[in-house]
């Protein structure tokens, strides 16, 4: 996997009682950006590119353009299940399928229900039903149809290479008030295709693993809990190369004997 980092795969059932009966939007929970980035196929056309340049160079030359969109395009490294005894409990996955049903049926026997606006899911209720996943989908048609599916949780992240740019913009983001329920702060950098071009021998676990130390001091500051500036669920690329997770859980305990 290309990291000996310390797992954590039950580190919810080992938090302090108390948290949990608190609900889930009030608990630091580490995720991971684009989860699925590292079965990336390189030998697929690049559709999702909105530069014309890119896709025109494609066209011309997709011998040097697949492999530099794989270098930037894949964010993560670790397959889902080691994702998940890394610690991680918010995964970030895109489905190319219009359909509602197969994700319906995908997840059949664990989705948490919304039932209604004042239900408060907690790690103790959750276990008591035996439902362990609430599903978040982005098309809000589809989700009025399908009382199983949750509306999209509101994600945060800075259109930026620049760390410190990142942070700034959390920060502006944290002080306007935090959203109802759940929401994710991205520590996820972004490049352009200007960038990509000025950087040809780079990737985005380079620049990843180059920001990580200015990011995680960041998140060391935090706090989980309904407050205006605390935060909920927090992802990352590349969760496995250094301790994210350690970190985000950390997180509930402090404050705590």
């Amino acid at each position: 996997m290309g990291d000996n980092r310390r797992v954590n795969p039950d580190w919810m059932s080992h938090l302090p009682e108390e948290l949990l009966d608190v609900s889930l939007w009030n608990l630091a929970i580490p995720g991971s950006h684009d989860s699925m980035s590292f079965c990336l196929d390189l030998s697929s056309p690049v559709v999702k590119s909105e530069s014309w340049l890119l896709k025109v160079v494609d066209r011309l030359a997709p011998c040097w353009t697949r492999p530099c969109v794989f270098r930037w395009a894949t964010t993560q490294q670790a397959v889902l299940s080691h994702q998940c005894d890394l610690g991680i409990r918010f995964l970030d996955l895109r489905i190319a399928r219009k359909s509602t049903e197969c994700i319906k049926l995908f997840f059949a026997h664990g989705i948490y229900t919304w039932i209604t606006v004042k239900d408060c899911p907690t790690l103790r209720s959750c276990w008591s039903k035996h439902q362990q996943i609430i599903v978040s989908y982005g098309n809000q048609e589809m989700v009025q149809h399908h009382p199983e599916l949750w509306t999209e949780i509101p994600y945060w992240y800075a259109d930026s290479t620049d760390p410190k740019k990142v942070i700034a913009y959390l920060e502006a983001q944290k002080r306007k008030g935090r959203p109802t329920g759940f929401y994710i702060c991205g520590l996820n950098l972004t490049e352009n295709i200007q960038f990509v071009f000025r950087h040809p021998f780079q990737n985005m676990r380079k620049i990843t693993k180059t920001a990580l130390a200015v990011l995680l001091g960041w998140v060391g500051e935090q706090r989980p809990g309904p407050e205006v500036g605390n935060i909920n669920i927090i992802c990352c690329d590349f969760v496995g190369v250094s301790d994210f997770c350690d970190c985000v859980i950390g997180l509930n305990y402090k404050g705590r004997c």
